[in-house]
């Protein structure tokens, strides 16, 4: 038995998320499907970070274990071939049995990007926020929760988890003109957590909630003034750490 471990990229716009789903793609199901014709064997994919639809990734993880005694370069070689144009093997390698892209994480990064300034270009990969926003303000809210330890106020309602404990590394702003970008890196996140921070701080940038407010929902755990989840389109998962 051998465990390959990859690192992927993908573009989310057209899939259902990482998860196989009984309808529509999703990028667990591609990739599984592509290794049932290269290697001859049904495997299970394990991904690092389950991307909702419209969900991107830069630096994805996954593994799968196999009896197949094909290289990790023809391996690579062959999905490339075998694989939409929508996904992209960057990197392949054998790990130890060990191995398991999800539960051996120690920590997540991702980004998500905002523009102030339309663009049919980039519309798949930005979220146009047609307000203006008080940069001062978003690296407040950013301080916050690199500080905060407990996002159940950011968690998707009826999520299955255990606990809402996240121990945030990172969580800055920057801005490059029109162009704004989010990066928060974790121990851990909740469904829906990024992009509920995200839609939240906007709201606190554009002055539809003051940030008094989004510090006591992080306190008290009020979901009335959260507001709307950030679009998928804006949120990459950029790497994965172990």
């Amino acid at each position: 038995m051998r465990n390959i471990k990859l690192i992927l990229e993908y573009d989310g716009t057209d899939f259902v998320g990482w998860q196989r789903q009984k309808f529509g793609r999703s990028v667990q199901s591609e990739l599984e499907n592509a290794l049932l014709k290269l290697i001859q064997e049904k495997v299970n994919v394990i991904g690092a970070g389950r991307t909702d639809s419209g969900v991107h990734a830069r630096g994805q993880t996954a593994n799968f274990r196999c009896e197949s005694l094909m290289s990790v370069t023809q391996i690579k070689r062959g999905l490339a071939a075998l694989l939409p144009d929508d996904v992209c093997v960057l990197t392949a390698e054998e790990v130890t049995l060990d191995f398991h892209a999800r539960y051996s994480a120690k920590s997540r990064m991702y980004s998500y990007a905002i523009t102030t300034q339309q663009s049919a270009l980039l519309r798949k990969y930005l979220w146009f926020v047609k307000y203006e926003l008080d940069f001062d303000l978003l690296k407040k809210c950013a301080i916050k929760i690199k500080e905060s330890t407990d996002f159940k106020v950011f968690c998707r309602a009826n999520s299955d988890v255990n606990h809402y404990m996240c121990n945030v590394l990172k969580s800055e702003w920057s801005m490059t003109g029109k162009y704004l970008r989010y990066e928060i890196e974790s121990n851990r996140f909740l469904h829906g957590m990024v992009r509920s921070l995200v839609g939240s701080m906007v709201n606190v940038g554009r002055g539809y909630l003051e940030l008094e407010d989004f510090y006591l929902n992080i306190l008290l755990k009020n979901r009335n003034k959260i507001g709307q989840a950030a679009p998928a389109c804006g949120l990459v998962l950029e790497s994965v750490q172990y």
